[in-house]
């Protein structure tokens, strides 16, 4: 099994953080795992996307041509990467702010409002509330072993923010 994933938003939105989340609870369960990150010189506000590949076996390439995978948190992500989606991979899209329409037919759309879900939660934060629902609805990894490689990586970055984490994980995980 070897899965790509192109995780996409605004910077500032935790594309990056969402990116190494995933690649840390892949390393938890022991698969094999490339994270390549990549945003603009502006930072806050600007394009920032990352590519990852889960694997049982050595990764040849990190590069990603057709992913199987798409997440969306705006609309020029959606722009930019949805003709690198392979045919029949899943693209999850923040609709509460994405207001373009899918274009292909050959690929599988699931549009939320999870800008909306993060909102509701005291200190909700999307990128993780996206990181649950992913988490969930494809089945790439354990539950256990995201909120494993949550804590690890909050802890790293931001200790307060734990809490605020794996209750946004846990209500994208419910959506």
């Amino acid at each position: 099994m070897e899965k790509s994933i192109i995780i996409a938003g605004y910077g500032g939105q935790g594309v990056l953080f969402f990116g190494t989340t995933l690649a840390q609870a892949a390393m938890i369960e022991g698969k094999n795992t490339t994270w390549i990150p990549s945003y603009g010189a502006e930072m806050r506000g600007g394009h920032a996307n990352c590519s990852v590949k889960i694997s049982d076996n050595e990764i040849a390439s990190p590069i990603i041509d057709n992913a199987d995978y798409g997440i969306f948190l705006n609309d020029k992500a959606m722009e930019k990467f949805e003709k690198t989606m392979a045919k029949g991979a899943l693209v999850i899209g923040n609709s509460s702010i994405i207001e373009k329409s899918p274009s292909r037919d050959d690929v599988n759309y699931l549009m939320v409002k999870l800008g909306d879900c993060a909102q509701g939660i005291e200190g909700g934060l999307l990128n993780i509330v996206t990181f649950g629902y992913f988490v969930n609805k494809t089945q790439i990894i354990k539950k256990e072993s995201a909120l494993s490689a949550l804590e690890f990586v909050s802890k790293k970055k931001n200790p307060a923010f734990l809490k605020r984490n794996i209750d946004s994980f846990e209500a994208g995980y419910k959506l």
